[in-house]
């Protein structure tokens, strides 16, 4: 899951009080087939704790959450549920859609405060799964396959587990503390996390089969930032957007000196280029730019993410290119300045063929160059995987930079070794990771349980 897809600009809402819950449940049409459950890739059935919720099935309906999605209370807060259960509810015909986020995330909470534990460890098994990556996909895969009862160990390359959760949203969008609790019942089926252990080197997730592993699953994030190739993008305050959002979560002064009092050029018009102008912002930026190659009515983040950052003055700059980034020692009547970042330069566009959203397409127009002042550049181009995870998975083929599966089962072309989450989906969202959790989950259950598909 990368940072670009999650939806809310803003999930710290008051939480939900018991009256407006039950109040908001009753609001249900109690739909035959629910189409907010089918709305929903992680499966999480709103559905049922809905109709839980409305009969005062309070705890049912927290178990019912977590057992369908381990992550249910992370996915309540950062789930884009305009473009998957709220879109598809049958009350939007008669006034507004069920608020069915906060409706997931009072379920959630009011379990966890009365005790309630959904997730229990299976009947002990002996074959051994090893997974690669604790993002959103290899936690649900392990706390699914632990379910079932396996010995699971997740390996981890990061101090901690949570993948783009942890690293690369900004707080104001997220807190951490959700994802500390579905965590910790997560681990607490017996799951052996293993941090800061990277597996490295060519082919190192199928070599852990020779480690008494029966079964791999290889979830190991997008980590390596696009980078624009325009002169100057070596200049000091020039960064990428997982480096910054890294900082706002690890070393928030080190944030706040890039950005306080300045102006800033923010590369990108997407989820992740809005959740940097808001860390600007908060961070006491002055003007704040996102220069995007798509029109207003392309840009891929999405319509309140952007209500959000006009809210917060943004100038977004739609149809345009940045060509060159200015160091200051290049500023007329500037003697003996550095290589810190004074600006940019670049120029309007326009696409060569219509619809081609890649900058490959994009041409410059003629007489349409502008030049900002600004102290950083902040690059939110995109995100594909390292040159060691690469490696790690030579045999599996690839269509770009993307891993090819299976789409029933997530398996690779290496025999025992399943694969989700950003790596095979590109940047996606946290509860399609947990799709390929469970789907994977499921594959190695029925491999290791002698019932795979012919």
């Amino acid at each position: 899951m990368a940072p670009a897809t999650e939806n809310h600009t803003n999930t710290r809402r008051p939480l939900l009080t018991l009256q407006q819950a039950v109040a908001e449940a009753h609001r249900c049409l109690l739909c035959h087939d629910a189409p907010c459950s089918k709305g929903c890739p992680g499966g999480t059935d709103p559905g049922t704790f809905i109709r839980q919720l409305r009969f005062y099935n309070l705890k049912g309906a927290a178990r019912t959450v977590l057992r369908n999605n381990p992550l249910g209370g992370t996915c309540a807060a950062v789930c884009p549920v305009e473009s998957t259960c709220v879109r598809e509810c049958l009350r939007s015909g008669i006034d507004r859609p069920i608020d069915i986020d906060g409706l997931q995330a009072f379920a959630v909470a009011y379990g966890r405060q009365h005790g309630v534990r959904a997730l229990a460890r299976g009947a002990a098994r002996k074959e051994k799964v090893a997974i690669v990556g604790a993002g959103p996909a290899g936690l649900t895969a392990a706390a699914r396959l632990a379910q079932l009862g396996y010995p699971v160990t997740l390996f981890e390359a990061r101090p901690k587990a949570g993948g783009m959760l942890r690293y690369g949203v900004p707080p104001s969008r997220f807190e951490e503390h959700l994802l500390d609790a579905d965590l910790e019942e997560i681990l607490g089926l017996g799951i052996e996390l293993r941090t800061g252990s990277p597996i490295q080197g060519d082919d190192g997730a199928a070599h852990l089969l020779e480690q008494d592993f029966q079964a791999v699953f290889v979830a190991p994030g997008l980590w390596r930032s696009y980078r624009l190739e325009v002169p100057g993008s070596e200049l000091k305050g020039v960064t990428t957007a997982l480096e910054f959002l890294a900082d706002v979560h690890n070393d928030a002064a080190k944030a706040a000196a890039l950005v306080k009092g300045r102006n800033i050029a923010i590369v990108g018009g997407g989820s992740v280029a809005m959740d940097v102008a808001r860390c600007c912002r908060e961070l006491g930026a002055g003007r704040i730019y996102a220069i995007a190659l798509e029109s207003m009515t392309e840009l891929p983040a999405q319509p309140d993410e952007l209500d959000q950052a006009l809210k917060d003055g943004v100038i977004i700059k739609p149809q345009c290119q940045v060509a060159r980034i200015v160091p200051l020692r290049g500023l007329p009547g500037v003697a003996g300045a550095g290589d810190e970042v004074a600006g940019v330069e670049g120029h309007e566009t326009e696409w060569i063929e219509p619809g081609k959203l890649v900058p490959q397409n994009a041409r410059p127009v003629e007489g349409t160059g502008f030049k900002l002042r600004v102290g950083a550049v902040i690059q939110a181009i995109g995100q594909g995987p390292t040159d060691e995870i690469g490696k790690i998975l030579t045999q599996v083929k690839k269509s770009g930079p993307r891993w090819a599966v299976d789409e029933a089962t997530q398996a690779t072309a290496v025999n025992r070794v399943y694969a989700g989450g950003d790596v095979v989906r590109g940047a996606g969202t946290v509860v399609q990771a947990v799709a390929d959790g469970k789907r994977a989950a499921d594959a190695i259950h029925a491999l290791l349980d002698g019932k795979e598909r012919a």
